[in-house]
């Protein structure tokens, strides 16, 4: 462990994640890169544009039948997120994404926690840097965060949780699937390991809302993160989940002040047409969850068979991957140079799309122990239902043809361990 002190409207179509220009124009890559963002899908692009064309109205004016209108669809789609995860409307807050949830659920608490002497948090070297900088923040001002690793899988033993908990452990904070690698992390049993602890559970789960149901609705859960465009509702809106323990609510602080939306935690203009596409998203992924899923298995299985021949190396266990994820190295190949070789037929990436701009290696990777040369050949593919027929053979020919090119070692694969916690 470590411790630190004018807009141009679309029509709706069948496929949005294929998209054409004009007439002549080569079509673009498919998209593999559904873990940055997914397409919106067209049924939520329908109701967005409805919000932003027809019922414009401010959902804070009680005026008039505009103000009202806007306010039952707040109030139906905060009905709609809740459900996915078993909440009650009203510990809904709506925010601008899973960033900003990330940081009002840590940030929020420090008041709390100054207050009360308990100044410990219990985080993982695996998360975003949505919660890791807002930790950074917190030992600023005088918290003590243990970051736990992770095993070579890429997952969290719920053992380690519960050995780093103290007396004064104000919060831990576990992602639900890893944005990166797509292991899931087994926050079932993080929760049960929690019994006994006053610490408030906070879980990020951008990548993990409206895919995995279940594991979502445990009740030892106070604070959850969640983010709209990840379940194809456009960019610019998420939410913060608030479970209640018996009728009190987390002892949260807004970080902004001003209007008092929100319950005062995160004041501003709702943004109603957002809300609404996030509510009819919502409402989609808990009734086709499970088909969606079904869909992304069969986009993977056809992956992995293709891919196989190359010896590729999974970044992550096997056993605890989400559907519509891949992380692996080709031995040999660079993940720079695999991202220029498939840009025409693929649009790919190497690690979490906040953090592409630095070129700096995985820190997820590198927590997990792997090899240097491993980390640096990571490459990330991730999809969609709504993604179309991919030629994997033509994947895994060019980056075969950069395996065979290349004049370094090859890579020795090691397979992490599926171990259960």
């Amino acid at each position: 462990m470590r411790t630190l002190r004018s807009m141009t409207l679309a029509a709706a179509t069948d496929n949005p994640s294929i998209i054409t220009g004009d007439a002549g124009r080569r079509a673009r890559p498919v998209y593999l890169d559904c873990n940055a963002t997914t397409p919106v899908d067209p049924r939520v692009q329908a109701e967005v544009l409805t919000y932003l064309a027809e019922e414009f109205g401010n959902a804070g004016s009680r005026t008039h039948s505009y103000g009202q209108a806007a306010k039952d669809r707040v109030n139906r789609a905060r009905r709609q997120v809740a459900a996915v995860i078993d909440a009650r409307p009203e510990e809904i807050v709506f925010t601008s994404g899973a960033t900003e949830s990330d940081n009002l659920a840590i940030l929020g608490l420090t008041d709390h926690g100054a207050r009360t002497g308990r100044q410990h948090v219990i985080s993982t070297q695996i998360e975003h840097k949505a919660v890791l900088e807002p930790l950074e923040e917190m030992a600023r001002r005088g918290f003590e965060i243990t970051l736990l690793p992770p095993t070579a899988g890429g997952w969290i033993e719920p053992g380690a949780i519960r050995q780093a908990l103290r007396p004064d452990t104000l919060l831990v904070s576990v992602m639900a699937t890893n944005n990166e690698t797509g292991v899931i992390q087994p926050i079932p049993e993080i929760a049960d390991a929690l019994a006994g602890s006053e610490a408030y559970f906070h879980v990020d789960a951008a990548q993990a809302f409206g895919k995995q149901v279940e594991s979502l609705r445990h009740r030892r859960i106070d604070l959850m993160s969640i983010s709209g465009h990840k379940i194809y509702a456009p960019k610019g809106i998420g939410a913060l989940v608030t479970r209640r323990r018996g009728y009190q609510r987390p002892p949260l602080r807004p970080l902004l002040f001003g209007g008092g939306q929100e319950r005062s935690l995160r004041p501003g203009t709702l943004p109603v047409a957002l809300i609404a596409g996030f509510g009819t998203a919502a409402e989609l992924a808990l009734r086709e969850h499970a088909k969606w899923a079904r869909s992304c298995a069969a986009v993977q299985a056809a992956a992995l068979t293709a891919l196989k021949p190359l010896g590729i190396i999974l970044n992550g266990d096997p056993d605890r991957l989400a559907a519509h994820t891949l992380n692996f190295s080709v031995p040999g190949v660079d993940s720079e140079a695999a991202i220029v070789a498939l840009k025409d037929i693929a649009a790919i990436s190497n690690g979490s799309a906040c953090t592409s701009q630095t070129y700096e290696p995985s820190h997820v990777l590198i927590s997990a122990g792997l090899p240097s040369q491993q980390v640096a050949g990571a490459l990330r593919l991730s999809w969609s239902h709504l993604t179309p027929s991919v030629d994997w053979r033509q994947i895994a020919d060019r980056l075969q043809r950069l395996a065979d090119a290349s004049p370094g070692a090859k890579l020795a694969p090691q397979r992490p361990q599926a171990r259960k916690g």
